[in-house]
């Protein structure tokens, strides 16, 4: 596929222009790019660049915030129906305590919303004892975490064993996000970490995540 329109949207992404890139998203659903594609190539790309914005402390508050909303009018326009009938299992997803970021966690949200998954979304600077609250009340069946700073390692590392000792003793804990998708499963003691959101579903789905 032609890059061009992609390099366009997250080129506009990255300027916070809503109105532009929810064009071009428009333009490339109309010659048939992939929701799949257009999430993990443009909208993903996007983030990864912010992401390396702020590590190097080169951002400000506003354009996080710019966006953050440029990106939720394309995940609108992708997803204008997010929110189907609940057919599959109960997530109960969050970021960490600490971490303030909630743009990655809200694209996971409007993703599995639109695929039928039944979503509770705990907020960001979530403690883990209240995730694991909500995943007890919810009965859940997945717990999912987004993160975007390392500091929240030695939390995520917590959960499968709390929810073990709360009797969750099947529910899956998927992690994913610029930081935490550094490391393995083993290292943050989950049971998958993944690339993507679709990757994450993938492994939901099948048991494994998507093939490289």
């Amino acid at each position: 596929m032609n890059k061009q329109p992609l390099n366009r949207l997250i080129k506009a992404l990255l300027e916070g222009d809503q109105g532009l890139a929810v064009a071009e998203t428009a333009t490339l659903l109309a010659n048939g790019a992939a929701r799949e594609l257009i999430i993990t190539e443009g909208i993903e790309k996007a983030m990864g660049r912010l992401d390396e914005k702020c590590t190097l402390e080169q951002f400000n508050l506003l354009e996080i915030m710019l966006v953050g909303r440029a990106v939720m009018g394309v995940i609108r326009t992708l997803y204008p129906d997010s929110a189907p009938a609940a057919t599959r299992q109960t997530v109960v997803l969050a970021s960490l305590e600490g971490d303030v970021h909630d743009l990655g966690k809200n694209i996971v949200k409007t993703v599995m919303t639109a695929k039928g998954y039944r979503v509770i979304d705990c907020g960001k600077n979530c403690p883990v004892d209240r995730l694991v609250d909500a995943a007890v009340r919810e009965r859940a069946e997945i717990i999912s975490i987004s993160g975007l700073i390392t500091s929240i390692i030695p939390l995520v590392r917590q959960i499968l064993p709390k929810a073990r000792e709360r009797g969750l003793t099947k529910v899956k804990v998927v992690a994913g996000g610029a930081a935490l998708k550094q490391a393995s499963a083993a290292d943050l003691n989950v049971d998958y970490v993944a690339d993507s959101v679709f990757d994450g579903i993938h492994f939901l789905e099948n048991g494994s995540g998507e093939p490289s």
